[in-house]
């Protein structure tokens, strides 16, 4: 980091690209492969590991996420071997927190103790729904049953588990639902990640809905339902949404995601990850070769051909800032966000005086209403 300049944190980003099958709802860089060779695997990110940090060798390491794809199909020794070079590249913060995302399927779930052991301290378990039917539409290869031995074995193991749940399902009730919400509350988690289905393009689901399928998505009106029943049942059980789908007791938010959200600099590795990196106070984007094949390869012997690296405008980075930290409950910093727009460009008066964002504590943010609206509100805010 060069003198002068701002830190807001520092992560590393590894993708896994490797599912057991892929979900009809999921647009994520996943691919289904019978044969994978685990040992030119860690070789490569052994190897990028070490590019990234002769980039920054002074950095102190605040978070890593291994994310795919389906990360706990990784041998444990595959993930002692990444950490092992994790550890030779950079100096970790005291508070370091190393995050693996986990499917419930049997497989993973007697991983979880060598995972431990590598330094995984959390866990983000992809419970999806506790609704066998709804897991088969979902595409998902696990039942509850699968789900709720995972979640008993990963409260074995370690002190802080996430769950993910999907709602706004398909004939999915705000009663149906409620209940739903209730039993996962009920777990007494620190941390749940609490999704709305989207329907993205390029994906089964999406191919599905243009054709006319798909039938029993909550319109407007329920959607909106869902939403509020989601919020008030989250922050009565202690759980306030610290962004617009993730709730945690105060304290227990996920660092490496809040790097995101707050503009830190990450490294991404593996295939289709991306990254936001600052070298001599320029920030850029960089987003890796896509295709497993085609990463493994340059990564292993063309390193050039791994990344591709694009320089952020000042637009580009007061957009981001603007994207990424009105997600998060406490918003933006206002002396940061006059630093990126000194011009004053960006103008909330109306948007505050409607009641959908205030200031308070040198600080830019939603309202509670103004939260559900924040795409409509973004649009406003850059346009």
């Amino acid at each position: 980091m060069a003198e002068g300049s701002e830190d807001f944190g520092f992560g590393l980003y590894l993708h896994w690209p490797f599912c057991q099958s892929k979900c009809p709802y999921c647009d994520f860089n996943s691919h289904v492969s019978g044969a994978v060779d685990h040992g030119k695997w860690a070789e490569a990110f052994e190897a990028e590991i070490a590019r990234a940090a002769a980039r920054f060798p002074e950095r102190i390491l605040n978070s890593v996420f291994f994310g795919g794809g389906t990360p706990s199909l990784m041998p444990v020794a595959l993930v002692d071997r990444i950490m092992g070079a994790v550890r030779r590249a950079w100096p970790l913060a005291n508070d370091i927190e190393i995050t693996l995302e986990a499917n419930p399927g049997s497989v993973e779930t007697q991983r979880f103790a060598g995972y431990r052991l590598a330094g995984v301290d959390r866990v983000s378990l992809g419970v999806q729904a506790l609704d066998d039917r709804d897991l088969r539409r979902l595409g998902r290869l696990h039942s509850v049953e699968d789900a709720m031995n995972a979640l008993e074995v990963c409260r074995s193991v370690f002190d802080r588990v996430s769950i993910d749940l999907i709602y706004a399902r398909q004939d999915q009730s705000v009663e149906a639902w409620r209940s739903e919400l209730s039993r996962a509350l009920d777990f007494g988690l620190d941390h749940l990640s609490l999704y709305q289905l989207t329907i993205e393009n390029g994906t089964a689901f999406g191919d599905r809905f243009a054709a006319g399928g798909l039938r029993g998505l909550p319109d407007e009106t329920r959607s909106i339902d869902l939403w509020d029943v989601t919020q008030r049942m989250a922050e009565t059980a202690g759980l306030p949404a610290y962004e617009v789908s993730n709730h945690a007791r105060p304290g227990q938010e996920s660092r490496h995601n809040m790097l995101y959200w707050e503009g830190g600099d990450y490294v991404g590795i593996g295939p289709g990850a991306h990254g936001r990196e600052r070298l001599q106070e320029v920030r850029y984007a960089t987003e890796s070769v896509r295709m497993p094949s085609a990463w493994l390869l340059a990564a292993l012997e063309r390193p050039d051909d791994v990344a591709e690296s694009t320089r952020l405008t000042p637009n580009d980075e007061l957009t981001e800032f603007l994207l990424m930290g009105l997600r998060v409950r406490d918003g933006v910093c206002l002396e940061r966000l006059e630093k990126l727009d000194p011009t004053g460009s960006v103008d909330p008066t109306d948007l505050i005086s409607a009641g959908l964002l205030e200031k308070g504590s040198g600080r830019l943010r939603c309202t509670s209403s103004g939260r559900p609206l924040l795409n409509a509100i973004l649009g406003t805010l850059l346009s």
